[in-house]
């Protein structure tokens, strides 16, 4: 009798000891989920486990997520925060990435140094705690190097501004400076923002003209101050501007009325599809000295295209040009 009832207490206490670690690794598991950190000494004192205890459970719970949650997921323990956090390493930027985007930051120029330095420090916080020298090693010759515009201007706020006035359909007047100098002041209608060859453009329709007109697109450091009017405005849904489709239509973010060009040329294929993403291949022959002669049509914006056309010098022959009034949505 004795030894059945010292089994049933020891079993009693088993389940109990069960019970009690199921309760707390459903507690972790919920707080890792909300993004808490877990503290050792805190969940040490709260539950009254020991070291061994706890880590049992972190070590359950990093088996449980590899095996039946997702291998992507892991807890890791963060020195910054002092505790365990649960990252998908899935939907984390891998260094790599990080530094291709650090890469294209440095080379657009777009931004003046104060601004470039933060979006980078930003950036390298995005890789692991122990990468992250490496990562900010790889880049630190390039950023000390560094040679912004000459504008000198931050962009970062104005952009944003920008921003909400296209989303909430707003017309803004803005102050303009020409590349004269000359200061004007114009009521826009703003409908996307890009990045080209070093500067970011808003592109627009005047709020004074007909949509027909097309777009007009302005440098964003050539605008010294914004003026909201609260006035908003439509643009029907067969009119509407789509930033893709414009983007491959315009060179040197130079606007204009729509035209279809052809020529013929003897250069690298690869070259002209990469610059003109409209470009079709109409014919294409052999001349008598071997080279590969291509007939071709791309649709554009403005008079952009006449700057890259002339830039391949004898490759190059206009067969023949059409402009339309009306502008691609």
């Amino acid at each position: 009798m004795i030894s059945i009832k010292k089994e049933y207490i020891m079993d009693e206490t088993q389940n109990e000891k069960r019970k009690k670690q199921g309760a707390r690794l459903l507690l972790l598991r919920e707080d890792l989920e909300k993004g808490k950190n877990i503290n050792k000494e805190e969940i040490k004192t709260k539950f009254d486990i020991d070291d061994k205890t706890f880590q049992r459970d972190i070590d359950f719970l990093r088996a449980f997520y590899t095996e039946n949650i997702n291998p992507e997921i892991e807890i890791k323990y963060d020195k910054k925060k002092k505790g365990y956090i649960l990252k998908n390493n899935k939907d984390r930027f891998r260094n790599e990435e990080i530094l291709a985007i650090s890469k294209i930051l440095l080379e657009s120029r777009a931004f003046c140094k104060e601004e470039l330095n933060e979006l980078l420090r930003k950036l390298c916080l995005l890789s692991e705690e122990d990468d992250m020298k490496q990562v900010d090693g790889m880049i630190k010759n390039e950023k000390f190097n560094y040679v912004p515009l000459k504008h000198g201007k931050k962009l970062l706020d104005i952009m944003w501004e920008l921003a909400k006035y296209i989303t909430r359909q707003e017309i803004v007047s803005i102050s303009y400076t020409t590349k004269e100098g000359k200061s004007k002041t114009h009521r826009i209608k703003p409908v996307s923002i890009m990045f080209s060859e070093y500067y970011f453009y808003i592109v627009s329709f005047m709020a004074d003209k007909f949509v027909e007109d097309g777009p007009t697109i302005f440098r964003i450091d050539r605008i010294k101050r914004l003026k909201r009017t609260g006035e908003n405005f439509e643009i029907p849904y067969l009119e509407r501007f789509e930033d893709g489709e414009f983007r491959k239509r315009v060179q040197f973010m130079l606007s204009g009325k729509l035209r279809t060009v052809k020529f013929e040329y003897t250069g690298i294929l690869e070259v002209v599809q990469d610059r003109l993403p409209t470009a079709g291949v109409l014919e294409e022959s052999e001349m008598d000295n071997g080279v590969k002669k291509y007939l071709i049509t791309a649709e554009v914006y403005g008079k952009g295209i006449d700057m890259w056309l002339k830039s391949q010098g004898d490759k190059v022959r206009v067969v023949e040009e059409k402009e339309r009034s009306t502008f691609i949505t």
